[in-house]
Formats: C-alpha cells, sequence, structure tokens
C-alpha cells in the first residue's frame, strides 16, 4: 500500500485528492491547519475511512514536516496548502509568501536533509497566476513568468525552487501549472463560487442582490475534480517535469455569471451591483492555457466543460441551500423542478 501526504486536504484540491487516492488503495496522511473552529466539511464523508488519518500541520514549522515523514515514511507529498486568494495576498502579502514560497521550500529541504530523494515523489501546485499580464498566450511551460499579485509571486519562486531541487538533488519533484479550477467545494470567497451561491439564494428568496468587481477578466476554468487526477498522474512517471493543465478555453467572469444566472432562471443584471472595493489593484486581463503536454504524456483530458461546470456548482448550492439544517424544506414542494 503506498502512502502519501496531502497537505491542505479540508480545501477543495485537498479533498477530491484524498478521495482519488483512497479510491486508489492509497493510506492517506491529511494534513490541516490548527483552527478553533472544526473545518472538515468537505472531507466530513470520507472522515472515518480506515485508510484516512489527519494531522496538524503549520507551512512555518519545519520541525513538523520532518517528523511526519519520519513517522510515516509516505511515497508521495501533495502540497497544496497555502494562501490561494489572490486578491487577499495584496492586503496581506507577508503571509502569502511565507506560506506560498517557504512552504514548499522547507518540504523539499526535510527530504534533502533525510536523504529521501530517491524514495519520496513530490508534488507542488503552481498557478496560472505566473502568467500574469503576458499578452503571448495560450501560456505552455515555457511561456514568460510575468506574476502580477503578491500571490503569484510567491508561485513563481516555489516553482522555480521546485525545478531547482529536481534538477540539483534528483528530487522526483513536479509542478502541476494548474489554471482556474473550480467545484462546489469552492471558498464562498472565490468569485465563482459567489455568483453560484448568490444565484441559489436569489432564487429561494434569501437574496436580492450580488456584488462583484471586474466582469470582463477572462479565466481558463475547469473542475477541480479533473485536475486532481492530472495531480496524481504527475507522479506516476518515471520522470518528473512540470505540466500545464487546463481547458484549453477562456471565459469572462461575465459569461460566467450569465451561465449561472441562466441555470437558475434569472436576469443577473436586475440584482448586479459593481463595487470598485472588488477590483485588484493590478488585474492580470485573460489567461487561456495550452495543457498538450499533459494530454499527451499523461494521457489526461478533463471530462467537464465551462457549462457543465456552471451548472453543477448552481445545482449544488441551490440543494444545499434548500437542505440547510432544514430551513427551507417547507418550500421545497413548491420549487420541486425549477432545477
Amino acid at each position: 500500500m503506498k502512502t502519501a501526504i496531502v497537505t491542505g486536504v479540508t480545501g477543495q484540491d485537498g479533498s477530491y485528492l484524498a478521495e482519488l487516492l483512497l479510491s486508489k488503495g492509497y493510506r492517506v496522511i491529511g494534513l490541516k491547519r490548527r483552527t478553533s473552529l472544526i473545518n472538515t466539511s468537505r472531507i466530513d464523508h470520507i472522515f472515518s475511512h480506515e485508510n484516512l488519518s489527519l494531522e496538524y500541520y503549520d507551512l512555518e514549522d519545519s520541525g513538523c514536516i520532518y517528523k511526519l515523514i519520519h513517522y510515516y515514511e509516505p511515497d508521495e507529498i501533495y502540497n497544496l496548502a497555502a494562501q490561494s486568494h489572490v486578491r487577499v495576498s495584496f492586503d496581506m502579502p507577508e503571509h502569502t509568501v511565507n506560506g506560498v514560497a517557504i512552504g514548499p521550500l522547507k518540504i523539499l529541504e526535510a527530504i534533502r536533509n533525510m536523504n529521501l530523494c530517491d524514495k519520496i515523489k513530490f508534488y507542488q501546485a503552481s498557478s496560472s497566476e505566473m502568467y500574469g499580464d503576458n499578452p503571448e498566450y495560450p501560456f505552455n511551460e515555457t511561456s514568460r513568468l510575468m506574476p502580477a499579485s503578491p500571490y503569484a509571486c510567491a508561485k513563481v519562486f516555489a516553482h522555480n525552487i521546485v525545478r531547482n531541487y529536481r534538477e540539483s538533488y534528483g528530487i522526483h519533484a513536479s509542478s502541476g501549472i494548474l489554471f482556474n479550477h473550480e467545484s462546489p467545494r469552492r471558498g464562498e470567497t472565490f468569485v465563482t463560487r459567489k455568483i453560484t451561491l448568490a444565484a441559489a439564494r436569489i432564487k429561494l428568496g434569501l437574496q436580492d442582490q450580488l456584488c462583484l468587481g471586474n466582469l470582463d477578466a477572462k479565466r481558463d476554468w475547469g473542475h477541480a475534480k479533473d485536475y486532481v487526477v492530472a495531480m496524481w498522474k504527475m507522479l506516476q512517471k518515471i520522470s518528473p517535469s512540470d505540466y500545464v493543465i487546463s481547458t484549453g478555453e477562456t471565459h469572462s467572469v461575465k459569461e460566467f455569471l450569465e451561465e449561472v444566472f441562466d441555470c437558475a432562471g434569472l436576469d443577473p443584471y436586475k440584482y448586479l451591483k459593481i463595487d470598485a472595493r472588488l477590483f485588484r489593484p493590478h488585474e492580470v486581463p485573460y489567461l487561456l492555457g495550452d495543457s498538450t503536454k499533459a494530454r499527451k504524456e499523461l494521457s489526461w483530458t478533463p471530462e467537464h466543460n465551462f457549462k457543465t461546470l456552471a451548472k453543477d456548482m448552481y445545482e449544488a448550492d441551490y440543494k444545499q441551500m434548500l437542505n440547510s439544517e432544514g430551513r427551507y424544506g417547507h418550500i421545497e414542494k413548491a420549487l420541486r423542478g425549477a432545477i
């Protein structure tokens, strides 16, 4: 039985990855931050799985990762933990950089110093935000990186340090340059989930306004469930490398808004308010990925498209709002068949 450590297991990607690895017979050691609130909702359905263990972990605690590697002797480590909100990184740049950039470096150093370079395979979550406002799209593994936020700058460092340790010390370390990937498990502060949740609440009469920032930003949006498959496939390769993971299509925030509200049977512009406070200080206008390398070398193809992603997210939020603690059960009959 293989053992995998997954940092950030309670996040969107971590929860889907844990599911995938458990389905493949892995023992999964999920690492999460110590918080005063129980934050395991995304993994509650697998919480009691006999091959899942949870441990506390802090990106800034070097001793913690040494202890966990020594105790569990993992075959694979997937580093997904970090402050991942681009807009927030402008408000908290030091905190963001400490986790996003230094966190993976500490794991790589642990692997190197424990003489496990030929025994542990390492995956780093890189980001399409690294390309920033580079106008020469679509972006592939060799495209110029022009980060436009503290988050993206930190991701560039992490991406380069992974390559450096791979080439300098022979660590089986791969980075997945993941373009935007969403799901019903996306955090509620991210624009896609903010839109789907608002559409569901407006449909149920629980909300009457949706505040958004820049509607013109274009992104290559995929489904997180598809993207974690690519992560796993990278660590099954004999030779490590970096891979762009994307759908090859780009859509604006405005298009996503219209698609979701169309699923709800609503006119979004009756409820929309543009809030200047939600604009980024430095916006990335256009992201489009070229995942040719991953499709050829990993035999990876996404199963979801833009429309099925929007529909999946909206319907999940609608059902969640409808059934939340039974508060809206009394209107279920009246609304049955609405989606």
